[in-house]
This record gives C-alpha cells, sequence and structure tokens, in this order.
C-alpha cells in the first residue's frame, strides 16, 4: 500500500466522520433516471454502509468514538420541504413501509424549534445515522491488516502507472523512493485519479471541502447536543456532528460545508488539489454558521474562542453522483475505487468489499442484488464528463420553485 503523506492524511482523515446516507435527498433522481429497483437498491446500500462501518468497529473494537443514534435535517425552503415528503412517500412505497432505509419522522417549525433548537426553519426530518472518527478507525483498520501482511509504504506518492516493461501483464508503479512492479493495481485515489490515470480527468473532479471544529456557544446545552445536523438551504447545505461522551474535546462541534456561500457560489474550489490552504470567504462562513443557525440559543462563544481548528480536505465527484468501481474497461488488472461525492462516510466501507469480490472473481446473483450497477465502472461512463455545478446533486428547491 503506497500512501503518498502520512497515514490516513488525506480527506478520509480530515471529515467530520458523520455516517449519514440522506438517501431521499437523491431518490426521486435515482429512480427517474435508473429505476425504481436500483433506487431501492442505492437507498439500502447506503443504510447498510453505514450498519457496516459500525458493526465493524464494536466486533473488532477499534476505538474510534462510534456513536450511533439520530440524525435532523433542518429544512429552509418550501421547494424542499415539498420534495422530501414526496421522495420519502415514494421510498416508503417502493422499499416498503416498514424497510429500514425508509424510516424517517417528520417535524413541522415549531417541533424542530423546540427539539432542536433551531427558529427559522420550514420543517424537519429526522432519522438514523451517526459518528465516528475516521481517522482512528482506519488507524484501527491498518493495524489489522498489517497483521496480516500488508506492507505500508508512507511517505510515497504515486507518480505514474504504467504497463510494465517486463510483462504485458504487469503493472510499474514510478514512486520518489524506487519503482513497484504489480500484477494487479488498484486506484483508491478519489479526487487525485486524474494524476495518475488521465482519461478520468472530466470524468472524476476534485472538489475542496472546508471542515472547522468548535467550541459549543455558552447558551447550548451543557450535556451537549443529542443530534447530528445538516442545515438544507436553497443552493446548499452544512452538516455538523457533535464528539460523544468519552471522546477528546467531548460537545464540541465539527461543522463543514459553505462552499456555495463563497463568491460565485464556490465555483473555483472545483479542480483544487490544494488541502494546504483554505478559501477566506468559506472559512469565514464557516466559522459564522453554527452560531448562525442556532441563534440567540448560542449565546456568548467560549472564553477559548469558537474555533479549536480549522482546515480542508479534497474530495472526489461524478458527472452522474456516484462511485466508479471496478477494472478500468480495456486495463487488465488497473482496478478503481473512487468518486465517493463527499459520503466517503457511507460508501467506502462496502464498497471496497464489493472490490475485492469484483477482483476474485466472486461475483454472483447475490452479489447484484446488493451492489449498484449504476456504481461499477463501465466504458459507458468514462463518456460522462462533468461540468461543474451542473453535475453536482441537484438543489431540492429547483425542481419544485416553479410550483410555489
Amino acid at each position: 500500500m503506497l500512501e503518498a503523506r502520512t497515514v490516513c492524511s488525506g480527506a478520509t482523515g480530515r471529515n467530520g466522520g458523520h455516517t449519514k446516507a440522506a438517501s431521499y435527498r437523491a431518490f426521486l433522481d435515482n429512480a427517474r433516471d435508473h429505476g425504481e429497483e436500483e433506487a431501492a437498491k442505492i437507498a439500502r446500500f447506503e443504510f447498510e454502509g453505514i450498519k457496516a462501518i459500525h458493526n465493524f468497529a464494536r466486533e473488532h473494537k477499534i476505538e474510534c468514538d462510534s456513536w450511533e443514534g439520530e440524525t435532523v435535517d433542518i429544512i429552509y425552503g418550501k421547494g424542499q420541504w415539498i420534495r422530501a415528503r414526496k421522495a420519502i412517500s415514494e421510498m416508503r412505497r417502493i422499499l416498503g413501509e416498514s424497510d429500514p432505509a425508509a424510516q424517517y419522522k417528520f417535524h413541522d417549525a415549531a417541533e424542530t424549534a423546540e427539539q432542536y433548537l433551531v427558529d427559522g426553519a420550514l420543517g424537519s426530518v429526522s432519522y438514523e445515522a451517526g459518528s465516528i472518527s475516521a481517522y482512528n478507525f482506519v488507524i484501527g483498520l491498518l493495524e489489522f491488516a498489517l497483521e496480516k501482511g500488508l506492507n505500508l509504504q508512507t511517505g510515497t506518492p504515486a507518480l505514474s502507472i504504467d504497463r510494465s516493461g517486463s510483462g504485458t501483464h504487469r503493472w510499474l508503479i514510478e514512486t520518489p523512493r524506487g519503482s513497484v512492479e504489480a500484477e494487479r493495481v488498484v486506484m483508491a485515489t478519489n479526487g487525485y485519479t486524474a494524476y495518475l490515470y488521465p482519461p478520468v480527468r472530466s470524468i472524476i473532479v476534485p472538489l475542496r471541502g472546508t471542515v472547522a471544529a468548535q467550541r459549543p456557544g455558552r447558551g447550548l446545552p451543557k450535556v451537549g447536543l443529542r443530534t447530528t445536523y445538516s442545515f438544507i438551504y436553497g443552493n446548499g447545505y452544512e452538516y455538523m456532528i457533535f464528539r460523544p461522551v468519552g471522546s477528546r474535546f467531548a460537545g464540541d462541534l465539527v461543522i463543514g460545508g459553505c462552499s456555495t456561500k463563497a463568491p460565485e457560489e464556490g465555483l473555483y474550489e472545483w479542480g483544487t488539489t490544494d488541502d494546504t490552504t483554505m478559501d477566506p470567504n468559506i472559512g469565514q462562513s464557516v466559522h459564522e454558521s453554527a452560531a448562525e443557525y442556532f441563534g440567540s440559543r448560542w449565546g456568548e462563544d467560549h472564553p477559548d474562542g469558537r474555533i479549536r481548528k480549522q482546515w480542508t480536505g479534497i474530495m472526489g465527484y461524478s458527472s452522474q453522483g456516484f462511485p466508479l468501481v471496478g477494472m478500468v474497461p480495456n486495463e487488465d488488472n488497473l482496478w478503481l475505487a473512487a468518486s465517493f461525492q463527499g459520503s466517503g462516510m457511507v460508501l467506502c466501507f462496502l464498497t471496497a468489499q464489493a472490490l475485492v469480490t469484483m477482483m476474485k472473481g466472486e461475483e454472483d446473483d447475490g452479489f447484484n442484488t446488493w451492489f449498484p450497477r449504476t456504481f461499477r465502472m463501465s466504458e459507458d461512463r468514462l463518456k460522462h464528463k462533468f461540468h461543474g455545478r451542473l453535475h453536482e446533486k441537484t438543489p431540492m428547491d429547483l425542481e419544485f420553485h416553479s410550483q410555489l
């Protein structure tokens, strides 16, 4: 395993660790574009991905601040509220009322203010989710892999991948520390994939995200918040988790997003692969957002200051809104698992299992019942190029705006 920097130093170790699917938000589009059966399969895959990562952490006693509970989507736009209700109704019809992936509760404006301490929303939707320290989880997972013989090389960025001159069925990976030859290569490189494999340029596009760890305002409950949040508005959203009891900095908030609040709706963050810097406009919005959402309930800032730390990470997006998983077409034994759409906490764990199943040639009818066909790598998917925000997930307000 070649790691460009230190272990888990990329976006996985930098994100807030929100194990939350919000499957209803894309469900109508998925059903329209790919059919009801595939839409249901995607929703179940996302829900099972959440359960799987927490179950694995629990069963293997990985200390990673694993927390399972409730999340809430605070909804501000009327179009978003209408669409959410329609999407969840369709999920219940197609998946079944009792399906775990279709369990949602609606709350009106008064209930939202009372239960979730947020004024000014039209309503909210609550459902099952969780949070985890992605960094600690990956460290624990790698410890198991090292015990089983994994050769992990940090500080070893892959500079190129080419066919080896010693055999047509082998690959040569060049690094600053020398070259590595292998029969099979997996690119788990997400937003950086196009650097190593140029044919996916404009197919997988990087996007820089901004995150902050904040001390909660003095007016928020001293026992801490009891749910994770998303704040959903016309052209974007923010997500927020709390650090659970027993963790380091318990009660702190980790909030990410705000890119659309920047000039040009943050268009310049697309194509960016530098996670050592931060856009000042987005950074300021992240700094202010939690206090703005909680309003007077936030109270005074902590005497040590609101921000504990702020940083960025690089995500990977595709035009169709799905990961690309499988063997690269016409490239024997060059495999790919990338483009997780900012939802790696939900998608990566089971996707890795699916990729290994493919590599071992053990796909069967059972495999096809749980792994979405829309996630598979194919020649057709390499034809769908990304054209900026046009191909980001469509904000819920747009489709229903004309009805208002």
